[in-house]
C-alpha cells in the first residue's frame, strides 16, 4: 500500500494520521509482558478505571481498576510462570476517540491457552480488555 497520497492529504488538511503502528506495538508489548509473567509491565498501560473481562477458565470474572486487574494477573503469572506466545489475526481499528485491537493469542507452557483478545484504548491507555478463553479455536500452524 502506498501511503504517500494519504500523507499528503493529511498534511494539506492539517490533520494527523492515526497511530495504528503505535497501537499495534502497544498490544504486542502487552501480550509479551503476559508471556514474560511481568505483572508490572502488564499493568502499566491500564487507565485507573479500566475494566478487565476474563471469560472462562479458573479466573473467570470482571475486574475493575488497576489494583484488581494487577491482582488477577498476579494469580495468572504465579500459576503459569513465563510462557511462549503466538499472536495471529491482529487487527487494529482506530478513530480520533480511541482504538480497538482484536487478536487470537496462544499462550503455551504446560498447556495451550487459546485466547480471543479484544483491547480498547483511549488516549493511549487500556480502558477495556476481554480475555475470552476459546479452546475450540483452531490454532494456526506456526
Amino acid at each position: 500500500m502506498n501511503f504517500k497520497p494519504v500523507l499528503l492529504v493529511a498534511m494539506l488538511c492539517g490533520t494527523s494520521l492515526p497511530a495504528m503502528a503505535d497501537t499495534d506495538t502497544q498490544a504486542r508489548q502487552h501480550f509479551q509482558a503476559i508471556a514474560d509473567a511481568d505483572v508490572t509491565a502488564i499493568t502499566q498501560d491500564y487507565a485507573p478505571d479500566a475494566v478487565f473481562q476474563w471469560v472462562g477458565g479458573p479466573l473467570d470474572g470482571v475486574y475493575a481498576g488497576t489494583q484488581a486487574i494487577g491482582t488477577v494477573w498476579g494469580k495468572f503469572t504465579r500459576a503459569n510462570g513465563r510462557v511462549t506466545h503466538q499472536v495471529d489475526d491482529l487487527t487494529v481499528s482506530e478513530n480520533p476517540k480511541g482504538a480497538t485491537v482484536t487478536a487470537n493469542v496462544d499462550f503455551m507452557s504446560k498447556k495451550n491457552i487459546k485466547v480471543r483478545y479484544i483491547l480498547t484504548y483511549r488516549d493511549g491507555k487500556l480502558v477495556n480488555e476481554v480475555w475470552q478463553i476459546d479452546p475450540k479455536r483452531v490454532t494456526s500452524s506456526y
